[in-house]
């Protein structure tokens, strides 16, 4: 394939930067190389990023086509009938004979294999072109029959599974079958072959795809709306992948409102939906209220849905809107279009982390996966992976799988009984470490207050657990309790699946008479979403991550003096362990974002560690599309009353220093119209400061040219204060506010408003930045990573690794948020770095390029004020 394309699609002329970044990505897309591609917000990344790997898509599907056609007219010639003379001399002597009769049925089998896949590709393209071009209606009715017919099938070898109901039947189906781990019986499938032949018959094979993830649904959102501007809306089968809580239909099972209710309730109706009907009038079984199954997860309505999604794109809003429509449900319609689908969009939590990729229906082998956003990467695949529970949850599961082990103790098998046992060993052990014990009430529990970090190994021992097989254990607990995710094909359940579904199915019924009785008085909405669901998934989840490499992570042992609130917490410290399966999988990875400096933990941690060699890294970043002169960065060394700025832990908190912060502040509002943003680098050190500005007065003065806004704690406030802040400046700029002239928001470094917000335009005239804000080294978790680093990477710049990390972590932060103001070509602002550190050259280097180029860095006050009014008033008569 050509490593190079002239032109690219694209719905206006696209900027040099873009054309170069659509060039270099489709080069790495084109060597499986493994990218790194910064590209300032505003310089239409996500457009490149679509006509760039769509272009290439197009390409290599063209290039294949014509390298299949190549090759069946060269098998099929080989193939035709040869010389006579040397066919009856093959005849003679046997052994050449044999020799050309293998030969010919492997490039028979060939064909053969060629002739096939080029069938189905065809079909798959007849099927979309049809659905485009909305004339399937025939189509459509006749596929709607075949999934009916398809239904009655299943519904007949359920049936013929049906043994006469005996009066304990519900009791039945709660009992789990015999568990045989992969150890035990590598040849045994999970379920019946039968039932799964059926359901694989309606699954497609995978296209080759791009699958591009992100952070946010409403970056997801975003990038879709840029897909459908694209040249390529027309042509390309794209599908958006989703939580429940934003693809659910139901309105029922909406109500409940978080995530984990909605997921237990979604799974709970699926089970209900395959329930064995009881047809005796005379049959006096019924123990509660009607079980309920969901109305919009049928096959048929389902497929159909799928057909249309693959037809047009469709963002969120328009799944759900369609879901309503076409009275189906969009999460399961969604995953069933993965397999046709040539571009797949969803959060980059679903994709990272491997048994949710597996449930999604996810394949990564020789796909392209695109990580936007990928700022916070390796901090995501940490959390991912870590996992933590509480005593209240350990008591609870210990409790629970007790009542489940009593009740049915005489029904299970002797293997389940062990495992079982095993299970509520361990947590035993678990609750122990915390300084407890199970059988009693977690919150009269009192542990003495302490932290602790372990090796894996160290922690097993300390809890006496290290002679148990967790692999095995896990496996249990996922099997017949989930993991809160279910199978990506949601047709078909057989008598097995029922059966697999017992334990997690009492262990809900139990939830109603627990759920009180544990949660603490006056406890928050947040903990009694999480004791509401079942703990055995949390449990498996800690017991998974506990297999890890002793090196590859730390325990952390919380103890709070109540063991209702005391944790243990499992510490990814190597993120490359798990996302090495991915980069080994795929084809091409490209890692994008709109700040991607500093790059050298990224390679270092994630790509070196991982086995990636020098040669598959491709770098790209381009500069900003704004001209030169509208952007004024400014490190700022000394206040106007000759103060050094020098915000270190000890110094910050002097009444010097914040006096001399609001005087700065006091000038820059004076001079800069619209909207100020302030970022301060932690919530206490912003109220310390706001506070003392109160009683000195610093706040009447501010507020006399600024009304004032703070970033509220809770995220549902976010919108409403962001909408007053915007109305505010837009009074002040447009009809005039009298002695006002603007906004002042007060933000936090890493809070809501560093990411995903824009402060374009007016909104975002100057981004002060108060400090630095590294992290907090003095917390356990960080010292052990840099402890990690520092025994696992190599040293360089005179620097340790975890040195190296803390300054990365600070410098990215500070990315982020003063990558807020400048949003599109035509914007302008001026960025103030307060604090005589930036100053540093290693420091400086860590900024983007095209901030860097453009700070300068000012000792006293009076030449940075003068360049900062310089800078308005040009911008005021450029305007005018």
């Amino acid at each position: 394939m050509a490593n190079e394309r002239s032109q690219f699609p694209f719905p206006f002329q696209p900027y040099t930067i873009q054309e170069e970044f659509m060039h270099s990505l489709y080069s790495a897309l084109d060597q499986g190389k493994v990218g790194i591609f910064e590209s300032p917000t505003g310089t239409g990344k996500s457009l490149s990023l679509i006509c760039g790997a769509l272009s290439w898509l197009t390409d290599f599907e063209t290039k294949r086509k014509q390298e299949v056609a190549a090759l069946l007219e060269k098998g099929q010639a080989s193939l035709s009938p040869s010389d006579p003379e040397a066919s009856a001399q093959n005849l003679s002597t046997e052994p050449d004979w044999i020799t050309s009769f293998v030969k010919k049925k492997a490039e028979r089998d060939l064909v053969s294999k060629l002739k096939e896949d080029e069938i189905k590709r065809q079909k798959r393209e007849e099927r979309l072109e049809l659905i485009r071009t909305n004339v399937q209606l025939k189509y459509a009715i006749k596929r709607k029959r075949c999934d009916e017919d398809e239904a009655f099938k299943l519904l007949q070898r359920t049936k013929e599974d049906q043994t006469d109901v005996a009066a304990n039947q519900d009791d039945e189906d709660l009992i789990i079958a015999e568990y045989e781990s992969d150890d035990d019986s590598r040849s045994k499938s999970r379920f019946s072959v039968g039932e799964d032949e059926e359901v694989d018959e309606l699954v497609e094979e995978h296209v080759t795809k791009i699958y591009y993830c992100s952070r946010t649904h409403s970056q997801l959102a975003q990038f879709v709306h840029e897909v459908q501007k694209s040249p390529f809306s027309k042509d390309i089968s794209l599908v958006t992948l989703g939580s429940r809580q934003n693809l659910c239909v139901n309105e029922e099972v909406r109500r409940l409102g978080s995530l984990q209710r909605i997921n237990d309730r979604c799974m709970e109706m699926q089970k209900n939906k395959h329930e064995r009907p009881h047809h005796d009038d005379d049959t006096k079984r019924k123990r509660g209220p009607t079980k309920s199954a969901c109305p919009y997860n049928k096959i048929s309505a389902l497929q159909k849905m799928r057909d249309e999604l693959l037809g047009s794109v469709h963002d969120i809003e328009q799944l759900l809107k369609l879901g309503k429509e076409s009275h189906s449900c969009p999460y399961y319609a969604t995953r069933l279009a993965v397999p046709p689908a040539q571009l797949v969009v969803l959060p980059y939590q679903m994709v990272l982390h491997e048994a949710t990729r597996r449930a999604a229906g996810i394949q990564l082998k020789d796909q392209v996966l695109i990580i936007d956003e990928a700022h916070n990467l390796s901090d995501t695949l940490s959390c991912i992976h870590s996992a933590e529970l509480s005593g209240a949850q350990l008591c609870r599961a210990h409790s629970q799988l007790s009542q489940y082990a009593e009740r049915f103790r005489s029904r299970l098998k002797a293997k389940n009984v062990m495992y079982i046992k095993q299970v509520l060993f361990v947590i035993e052990g678990l609750v122990r470490v915390l300084g407890g014990k199970v059988g009693q009430n977690p919150q009269s529990q009192t542990t003495e207050a302490a932290t602790e970090m372990l090796t894996i190994n160290n922690f097993l021992f300390r809890a006496q657990i290290d002679n148990i097989n967790l692999f095995k254990l896990g496996g249990f607990v996922e099997k017949y309790v989930g993991s809160g995710v279910t199978p990506h094909t949601p047709i078909g359940s057989n008598k097995e699946n029922r059966r697999t579904e017992g334990l997690n199915r009492y262990l809900q019924s139990l939830h109603g008479t627990q759920s009180t009785a544990t949660a603490p008085p006056n406890d928050q909405q947040g903990s009694s979403d999480v004791l509401a669901a079942s703990p055995m998934m949390q449990v498996e989840g800690f017991f998974m991550a506990l297999t890890s490499s002793n090196t590859d992570g730390r325990v952390v042992i919380h103890r709070h003096g109540n063991l209702s609130e005391s944790s243990v917490k499992f510490l990814l410290l190597n993120p490359a362990v798990h996302f090495a399966q991915v980069l080994n999988e795929c084809r091409a990875v490209i890692i994008a974002g709109g700040t991607m400096q500093p790059v050298s933990d990224f390679k270092q941690e994630l790509l070196f560690s991982a086995g990636v060699r020098e040669e598959r890294i491709t770098e790209f970043s381009c500069g900003h599309v704004i001209p030169p002169e509208n952007l004024l960065p400014i490190v700022l060394c000394s206040g106007p009353s000759g103060q050094e700025l020098d915000f270190t832990y000890q110094n910050r908190d002097s009444p010097r220093m914040m006096d001399e912060t609001g005087r700065i502040l006091s000038n820059i509002c004076n001079v800069v119209p619209g909207g100020v943003v302030c970022f301060f680098p932690s919530y206490e050190y912003s109220k310390r400061v706001v506070a003392h500005w109160e009683s000195a007065g610093i706040l009447t003065r501010l507020a006399n040219k600024k009304k004032i806004f703070q970033e509220p704690k809770k995220a549902n406030q976010v919108e409403q204060v962001l909408g007053e802040f915007s109305r505010c400046i837009q009074r002040c700029t447009q009809q005039g506010g009298g002695s006002l002239t603007g906004a002042l928001l007060f933000s936090v470094v890493g809070g809501k408003m560093s990411e995903g917000i824009n402060f374009s335009d007016d909104l975002g005239r100057c981004v002060v930045m108060v400090g630095m804000p590294y992290p907090n080294i003095k917390s356990p978790e960080l010292q052990e990573k840099m402890s990690y680093l520092d025994k696992h990477l190599t040293h360089s710049g005179g620097k340790s690794p975890g040195q190296a990390l803390i300054e990365n972590l600070c410098m990215k932060a500070v990315n982020q948020s003063i990558g807020r103001a400048i949003r599109h070509r035509g914007d302008y602002s001026s960025i103030v770095l307060c604090d005589r550190r930036y100053s540093r050259p290693a420091t400086l280097a860590k900024l983007p390029a095209w901030i860097r180029s453009r700070t300068s860095t000012h000792q006293s006050f009076g030449p940075a004020f003068a360049a900062l009014r310089k800078f308005f008033v040009e911008k005021k008569q450029n305007v005018n």
